[in-house]
């Protein structure tokens, strides 16, 4: 199969006869962004970890507040990835004064809709925790207050640091943002070793470091964008002026991807509602059942990411076979590093609930879930979510909002919340939810991707 697609993609390209990214040039691509997934994930762990010695009440705060950020970086990554196919167009169409113009709308559309945003957590922050989390324990509540309050401010900065290395990414440059995001991870985690141990400031301290460390990302990463000697440059930000043209453009990406991701939180953001009510117990092992998950994921998460640069690029030069030719290989990729994660992660995960100081009861309904996970999702997981970053790079954006929309509110979220309602079952009931979810996208998306529905969408 996989020869049968090359030679298409190869006799499109004409008298090139050649594919624009060899083993070589996808090895430089996909790696920096996968290793950059891992350490993220890994610094999340540590960050856990590490707030998990205050005590339950602190972690349980974290987490829950954690799913209100996550939905809001949800929407910041759709925003990227939106920057990252229509640079990406640009940058196959060897089209690189448009890029630069679109990049700059980028900038401005991320920076007022970030800023909007974190204004209305800061107003709302008290109404909105007590609506979405309801009557949980006082000191939880508490130390909630305290991590939302602190972490909201860190919002602009984030999402201009995604904003910028999505620009990177889209010029096959993947190397940059991950010693970025590196760099600064490791600076959050000796911040947590100062503010939490040496100074004993607890969540709070955990949100400072969160905090400073997303503002040095975001200045080292603009401050890389300056430089003259690549295919996107920024500068002058206060000459940016809005386009209205690219702006549509751009938002007829990123809305529907926002739309999906933000919802796609949001439906989480239900289910952790509901764990909310089972104890202290439960919202801890599902915090770190969620860390595991989370960090067994990111092969198959920085497979996708790229796969977006690489058929955003194919797209762009008008290479439409060897988009698909790309889609193929790269989900294939992504099976396999998905699975060898999965088996490593548990195999690591008793030890780090002992290393994390993990109350038994919670350990042994943490590891129940890990086991389920790795059995279920290197079967589920990566046709319900690989092929869908190729979709989404070709245009075909409003096909996966719908579809991820409805299997998360019929799956994740009714499923989970009647097991848990009608047979009293416990955190297990958000992963049963979980695994409908997956089994049933990956049926549709591999449908969608063998009927070339969506390469008609990119050539339109």
């Amino acid at each position: 199969m996989f020869r049968k697609l090359r030679a298409e993609a190869e006799r499109e390209n004409g008298k090139e006869n050649k594919l624009m990214f060899d083993n070589r040039a996808l090895f430089a691509l996909l790696l920096p962004i996968i290793i950059e997934q891992i350490l993220n994930s890994f610094m999340g762990m540590v960050d856990t970890v590490m707030v998990s010695n205050v005590g339950s009440a602190a972690i349980s705060a974290v987490s829950l507040v954690d799913s209100i950020n996550n939905l809001v970086i949800q929407v910041f990554s759709a925003m990227a990835a939106g920057a990252a196919i229509v640079c990406s167009r640009f940058i196959g169409a060897k089209d690189r004064n448009g890029c630069n113009r679109a990049a700059r709308q980028v900038v401005l559309t991320v920076f007022i809709i970030s800023v909007a945003i974190m204004v209305f957590g800061l107003i709302f922050r008290v109404p909105l925790l007590q609506v979405v989390f309801g009557a949980i324990e006082p000191e939880v509540m508490e130390n909630a207050m305290i991590y939302f309050l602190i972490t909201v401010v860190s919002y602009p900065f984030l999402a201009l640091f995604n904003a910028g290395a999505a620009f990177f990414r889209a010029e096959s440059n993947a190397k940059l943002p991950m010693f970025v995001a590196a760099g600064t991870n490791v600076l959050n985690i000796a911040g947590n070793a100062v503010f939490i141990f040496g100074m004993n400031m607890g969540v709070a301290g955990a949100a400072l470091s969160t905090l400073l460390s997303r503002v040095l990302c975001m200045v080292i990463i603009f401050v890389l964008l300056r430089r003259k000697n690549q295919m996107i440059v920024l500068d002058h930000y206060f000459k940016i002026r809005p386009e209205k043209n690219l702006i549509c453009q751009i938002l007829a990406i990123s809305i529907p991807s926002g739309v999906e991701n933000g919802m796609f939180q949001f439906g989480k953001l239900a289910i952790q509602s509901t764990v909310s009510t089972m104890g202290t117990t439960a919202i801890a092992a599902q915090a770190m059942t969620n860390i595991f998950e989370n960090v067994n994921g990111v092969f198959g998460i920085g497979t996708g990411i790229g796969l977006m640069t690489v058929v955003g690029q194919c797209i762009g030069a008008k290479h439409y076979k060897e988009a698909k030719y790309y889609m193929v290989k790269l989900t294939v990729i992504a099976e396999v590093g998905l699975t060898i994660s999965c088996l490593l992660v548990y195999a690591a995960a008793h030890p780090v609930t002992l290393i994390a100081g993990m109350e038994a009861e919670s350990a042994a309904l943490c590891m129940q879930m890990i086991a389920a996970i790795t059995i279920v999702k290197p079967v589920a997981w990566v046709l319900s979510f690989v092929p869908a970053y190729g979709l989404r790079a070709a245009g075909d954006v409003r096909f996966s909002m719908i579809v991820s929309v409805t299997t998360m509110w019929c799956c994740r979220v009714a499923l989970c919340i009647f097991l848990v309602k009608a047979f009293g079952m416990g955190p297990m009931a958000v992963w049963i939810g979980m695994f409908a979810d997956w089994s049933i996208r990956s049926v549709i998306f591999s449908g969608r991707f063998l009927s070339g529905r969506w390469l008609k969408k990119a050539m339109n």
